[in-house]
């Protein structure tokens, strides 16, 4: 399997700059609560500190997907990327939700560093996954188990069964691949484009592969992606 941008993507959004992880043969049932939620409460604390005293519509990383939005088309009011949705709820509630501990690990990395970050079950994926534009066939199932068709040209987490695996780039995820107790292998998908992206995504990989290591035991395998190096082999 592998996972990609399409040629088109890279072509359009030159900006991007894109990481990757995949774990494997995470232990079933949840990591000791006593290592997960300090590292959960840790992260949030710094996404806080990144929104002290400033709007979350001026943070360069959000307006920097606000962009990509108004270039597809979209609202950027209407559609938000999840990283800007995770930070006003927090700003908002105080507090991020509670998935699953690979979830809320993910949605407190994209809080604190103001990025999307997906997490997907390798399992509920047919063959490779790629970010592309829809043609409008493709399936969406959405959390509550309803089926949609993207609309043509929308950019997609598309599989090769031509399973919709996220609408409006990273905006909503779908529930067949959402990430749950019995998952054993999950690929994790970051992406950003604003000015400081190639460092700053050198560093949430970074991040994200030693606090799986440091929660679950277990080795990330990760990678930068880029236009002229686009695949990511697991």
């Amino acid at each position: 399997m592998h996972f990609r941008h399409s040629s088109r993507i890279w072509a359009e959004y030159p900006e991007l700059v894109a990481g990757t992880a995949v774990v494997n043969s995470l232990v079933q049932g949840p990591p000791d609560v006593g290592r997960v939620g300090p590292r959960l409460q840790y992260w949030t604390r710094q996404a806080e500190r990144r929104m002290a005293g400033k709007s979350v519509a001026e943070l360069a990383e959000v307006q920097a997907w606000r962009r990509a939005y108004s270039k597809m088309g979209l609202k950027a009011t209407q559609y938000r990327c999840a990283s800007e949705a995770l930070l006003r709820r927090l700003r908002k509630e105080g507090s991020l939700p509670r998935v699953h501990p690979m979830v809320d690990l993910c949605n407190a990395l994209s809080a604190a560093y103001a990025v999307p970050v997906a997490a997907f079950d390798v399992a509920e994926i047919s063959g490779s996954l790629e970010v592309r534009h829809a043609t409008g066939d493709e399936i969406y199932m959405s959390f509550a188990g309803e089926e949609e068709n993207p609309a043509p040209d929308e950019v997609i987490f598309a599989d090769e069964a031509g399973g919709a695996h996220a609408r409006r780039w990273a905006n909503r995820q779908s529930g067949r691949s959402a990430v749950r107790t019995e998952t054993t292998d999950v690929l994790i998908v970051a992406e950003a484009m604003h000015l400081s992206a190639p460092a700053d995504m050198e560093a949430l990989v970074s991040t994200l592969g030693q606090e799986i290591e440091q929660i679950w035991g277990v080795q990330a395998t990760t990678a930068r992606l880029s236009a002229q190096a686009p695949l990511f082999w697991f």
